[in-house]
């Protein structure tokens, strides 16, 4: 801990000061005053803005697997469909920085190429939970596609002000069907009476959070 400040409450701290000035002025100086901190403080847990996004996603990432309870009667879509929707609740609190983050990525293309690299092995962990092999060609194959399915389902979620997120299920739902066909047509689907198909599928683009 620092001081007596979290590292959750400085990264909550980060995404409000983003939300404010955006990327470009986002400053470590900014982040510590809002969190209460010296510079010094600040510096013992946290050396750079990049930090402090890689820390919030490997907190979402962990946020995601303590809630995944395995249901050997769900289909593989139903668990992917699960895991992204609960991806995107525990962004929810955060909502207004993560958002103002997504609109300055354009502008940021060394931001959002380091982003990309970044959602791969977070995808990778997502196939994981939901029983998914993420290892080798294959499992780099299928997280490059549900990074796909994951940023439609963000593009819409940045637009959906909805309190049930419903526009937001909606397009995970296409997203998750187009993914379908496009593994049943390259042959990445395999089907028996005990397992579902897996759609793995369109390449990720070049942002993420």
């Amino acid at each position: 801990m620092t001081g007596s400040v979290s590292p959750d409450a400085i990264i909550s701290a980060f995404w409000r000061v983003l939300a404010e000035g955006g990327w470009r002025g986002l400053t470590m100086r900014g982040i510590a005053a809002e969190s209460g901190l010296s510079l010094a403080e600040l510096r013992r847990t946290f050396d750079s803005p990049h930090a402090i996004l890689e820390a919030h996603g490997r907190a979402v990432d962990a946020a995601v697997l303590e809630g995944t309870i395995d249901d050997p009667g769900a289909s593989v879509r139903d668990k992917l469909f699960d895991v992204l929707m609960r991806r995107l609740d525990a962004l929810q609190p955060d909502r207004p920085g993560v958002v103002r983050l997504m609109h300055d990525l354009p502008m940021s293309p060394l931001l959002a190429l380091w982003l990309s690299t970044r959602m791969l092995p977070s995808m990778a962990w997502m196939l994981e939970a939901v029983g998914l092999d993420a290892s080798g060609p294959s499992g780099l194959l299928r997280a490059k596609g549900l990074g796909g399915v994951w940023l439609a389902a963000l593009r819409a979620w940045e637009k959906d002000d909805s309190a049930d997120l419903s526009s937001t299920m909606a397009a995970l739902d296409r997203a998750l069907d187009r993914a379908d066909r496009l593994a049943r047509m390259l042959g990445f689907t395999e089907t028996s009476r005990v397992t579902q198909p897996e759609p793995a599928i369109a390449l990720a683009g070049p942002e993420s959070i």
